[in-house]
């Protein structure tokens, strides 16, 4: 039994009980049962008795609907005083309440990974408790994104990806269980394992894609968890895991054949330029679209850059302008879309930007499937570490939180490892030469 402190006062909401010596009543490991008067709610001199749960260590309390007289009440047993039959009836009471509640806890149990105290309380006053749903559980986590994107501490486009995720979900439920959504409490590993195999398989995604549904499934997991929905995560134990995947990337050569390429096309020349600035200047494509005039700035070293924040992490990202990239800017300076939308490029939409980069790879003889991200991954390769330039700063340039980000994108070209080779045998034929003057 756990003993309550003399005159120990404490607070239930806007209720106070007050506390004589009061025993708590410990029915078993996990959960215990006082019962106990509200002076405070005294009507025509009785007081309503009430009992309080605490399963692991969380409380939820009722009132029994019972009155008495305060100077009845034993607050140190927890019990009316005394031996007479009305006592008697009203503390048997009280004991067929306990052995209720306990009954209702064990059933609980046996059905449960995880029994609160409140679910033993709506069971015992017949309150039928339903239990949160995966679907419930994206929509308050989207909701609750939303919110936060309009003031802009968090990006559309990610909440975007979490309402296609709960999509791809009840698209899964409906071909696999024939229903649209699914209790929390029933969802196990086997849930992920299945849900794996439905988009590599049925929907045909690459297994990284399906990472990064799982990885949103994980999430809205944990904010069950946070809401006390669920007692833990049962897809906690899966990995997410990641193959690096082949990039293509165009080397300087194609790069320089292509922003010389006539284009009689004033759809595909505006779409050609807009990628070609992408390849010098490393922006996603969601970025430049994005991009205003008031993007480019004077740096403190007198040169021209663009700084601003991604929108896909909401990390800084600054780059200094190369001279293809500003003059690009400047050959646009007039353009009608330009003005009227006051963008610093003309961008069309993602979908039609890749269905034309295929026609232009086919004009200027480049067999490679370039979309608008492979212009990410030649800046990273050709035109920074292809030059030298330290992988630290092509990390910053990229807007990356660490450097193991830029390692996946940073694939090493020929050329490069050409000149690094060419280099080492001259020092060696140096080195040699100095070797045999020597002797």
């Amino acid at each position: 039994m756990i003993v309550k402190q003399a005159g120990l006062k404490q607070k239930q909401g806007n209720l106070e009980v007050t506390f004589k010596n009061s025993k708590t009543m410990k029915v078993n490991q996990d959960m215990s049962i006082l019962f106990m008067i509200i002076r405070t709610k005294m009507y025509e001199g009785k007081a309503p008795v009430w009992a309080r749960l605490t399963v692991n260590g969380k409380r939820s309390q009722f009132s029994l609907g019972k009155k008495i007289e305060p100077e009845k009440w034993d607050v140190h047993a927890g019990i009316i005083k005394g031996n007479s039959e009305d006592a008697k009836t009203f503390n048997n009471y009280l004991n067929q309440v306990r052995g209720d509640l306990q009954k209702h806890y064990n059933v609980l149990a046996s059905c449960n990974e995880y029994v609160s105290s409140e679910m033993v309380r709506n069971a015992y006053m017949g309150i039928e408790e339903k239990s949160k749903t995966i679907c419930e559980a994206f929509d308050y986590h989207n909701l609750k994104f939303k919110e936060k994107a309009a003031t802009g501490s968090l990006s559309f486009k990610t909440l975007k990806r979490f309402e296609i995720t709960k999509g791809k979900v009840i698209e899964f439920l409906k071909e696999k269980h024939n229903v649209s959504d699914k209790p929390l409490p029933e969802i196990k590993l086997r849930f992920i394992t299945e849900f794996e195999h439905f988009l590599t398989t049925k929907q045909g995604l690459q297994s990284n894609t399906a990472m990064k549904y799982i990885k949103n499934i994980k999430k809205i997991m944990n904010v069950a968890v946070a809401n006390e929905w669920l007692p833990s995560n049962p897809l906690l134990s899966f990995k997410c895991t990641y193959q690096n995947p082949e990039r293509e990337i165009l080397s300087q050569e194609e790069l320089d054949a292509m922003y010389q390429k006539p284009m009689l096309i004033k759809r595909l020349a505006e779409v050609r330029d807009v990628y070609i600035f992408c390849c010098y200047t490393g922006y996603a494509f969601s970025d430049v679209a994005s991009f205003t005039s008031q993007e480019v700035c004077i740096g403190l070293d007198g040169e021209k850059w663009i700084q601003t924040k991604r929108i896909k992490t909401d990390s800084q990202e600054n780059v200094m302008l190369l001279p293809v990239a500003l003059e690009i800017i400047e050959k646009y300076k007039t353009h009608p879309y330009c003005i009227a939308n006051d963008k610093l490029l003309p961008v069309i939409s993602n979908q039609k930007f890749n269905a034309y980069l295929s026609e232009i790879a086919e004009l200027c003889g480049i067999k490679k499937h370039l979309t608008s991200h492979t212009a990410r991954h030649t800046f990273a390769t050709t035109v920074t570490l292809s030059n030298d330039v330290p992988i630290e700063s092509v990390s910053a340039m990229l807007g990356h939180n660490s450097i193991r980000t830029t390692q996946i994108y940073a694939k090493i070209v020929q050329k490069k490892l050409s000149n690094d080779m060419k280099a080492l045998r001259e020092r060696m034929n140096k080195s040699s030469a100095k070797s045999k003057t020597a002797g």
